[in-house]
């Protein structure tokens, strides 16, 4: 979870800290805070973050203007998809880059007189944090700067009409155009606000795309659709049960979790040694994320560890975790307990007791003796990999979550051993 966002004058502190306070003219007379952090039509010399390093002080001029270029300020004769690929593949690569990207974001969305270019600064910004997250030294500056946009419509429509008066009193000419690029296009600012804000606190944790495999056009488009389309990961059991509502009406459990369920056995998951132990391929991963996403379960698929290993990461990405946080500690205290331990489970919300009971239902086919002697994961093991996945302990002593860490794996493994999951077998 991330603190609140900080105060105005204490992100005025940072940006006086960390700013590459910028010239102009011959007189090379420094350009104000304000200005620095305002919409530029222009080309930057120097980056806005200060660095040493002399790739990142190169690289960021070019991606200011690819930054533009994606806005509409800019022409180019690449579309913005691949605009969008050049940019988050460049900070994806060379980490160093990041921040400035952002902060660049952030100059270019600020006093903005055309809302469409508003908007798509807005939406790279979407894109870009679904690749990776800010450092941590700017992480709470960015979050402060998204949280005052979440219900800022109102006056941002009002901000853009009081600059463009103000641009028409000193040039007439530019009346007309500037009156068409004030009209509304494209969602909201709220909303881009409220996606990244939410976001950003996922991408803090999970830290962005991993793997070797550079970022792809078909993952741009799929970032960008997520702002309207929730993800069928790291959202809540409600909404994803929402999103399946018109294309599996009858279902009472997550379209995802019982189809990676049954791909992980239909390939052989539960004769596979050190299964949900030993982690799929990555890259293999992502692209079987993607297509989860849209519904596909590829018919390409060989390695069992995949699918085993995407479901795990859709239990540990779901908003709030399969065992809400208000049972948490009723969890931990009956972890010896067989009977209470059982009996937490009748007191969840019908859809979170379904999914933990299919999931435990899963585990149990795994924790047969038949298929130990093959897997070598037997309920001691299944219990220590999957219980992060069900349940998350908000305590920041590390001493706590190292207690409770045995007490969450051995709360899981008494419902592998003990709880009748009979009545799940069938249901979808």
């Amino acid at each position: 979870t991330l603190r609140k966002p900080i105060s105005q004058s204490s992100m005025a502190d940072w940006a006086s800290k960390n700013l590459n306070m910028h010239t102009q003219g011959i007189f090379r007379r420094r350009i104000s805070i304000s200005n620095m952090l305002s919409w530029n039509g222009g080309s930057i010399k120097k980056p806005m973050l200060i660095t040493s390093n002399r790739t990142i002080k190169k690289e960021a001029c070019e991606m200011f203007k690819l930054v533009q270029s994606y806005m509409g300020d800019r022409q180019t004769r690449l579309d913005r998809n691949h605009v969008a690929l050049v940019t988050v593949t460049k900070c994806w690569s060379m980490q160093g880059l990041r921040d400035e990207l952002y902060i660049q974001l952030i100059r270019q969305t600020t006093d903005n007189m055309c809302y469409r270019s508003l908007a798509w600064g807005w939406e790279l910004m979407a894109i870009s944090l679904a690749f990776f997250s800010p450092s941590p030294k700017f992480q709470s500056y960015l979050e402060g700067y998204i949280y005052r946009h979440l219900d800022s419509d109102e006056n941002i429509a009002q901000r853009i009409k009081e600059l463009v008066d103000l641009k028409n009193k000193k040039n007439s000419k530019s009346r007309k155009k500037r009156k068409q690029n004030t009209e509304d296009e494209g969602l909201p600012i709220s909303t881009y606000a409220k996606y990244c804000y939410r976001k950003l606190q996922k991408v803090a944790v999970t830290g962005g795309k991993k793997g070797l495999r550079k970022p792809t056009v078909e993952e741009i488009t799929h970032a960008r659709n997520a702002i309207l389309t929730p993800s069928l990961f790291g959202s809540s059991l409600e909404e994803i049960m929402l999103r399946q509502q018109d294309m599996y009406p009858g279902n009472k459990l997550p379209w995802v979790q019982t189809q990676l369920s049954q791909q992980v056995l239909a390939l052989g998951g539960e004769q596979t040694e050190g299964i949900f132990r030993i982690p799929g391929d990555i890259d293999e991963v992502n692209a079987l994320k993607l297509q989860v996403d849209q519904w596909r379960i590829p018919s390409s698929l060989s390695d069992p560890n995949i699918p085993a290993s995407l479901l795990k990461l859709w239990y540990r990405e779901l908003e709030e975790p399969v065992i809400p946080q208000q049972f948490y500690k009723e969890c931990i205290s009956n972890y010896e307990n067989p009977d209470a331990a059982v009996a937490v489970v009748q007191l969840l919300p019908e859809l979170n007791r379904l999914v933990l009971c299919y999931l435990i239902h899963f585990l149990q086919i795994f924790a047969q003796p038949s298929n130990v002697g093959r897997t070598k994961m037997d309920v001691n093991n299944l219990a220590m990999v999957m219980a992060p996945n069900c349940l998350r302990c908000q305590s920041d002593d590390p001493r706590v979550i190292f207690e409770n860490t045995r007490k969450e794996m051995s709360f899981l493994r008494m419902l592998i051993v003990h709880l009748d999951t009979s009545f799940i077998r069938g249901l979808v």
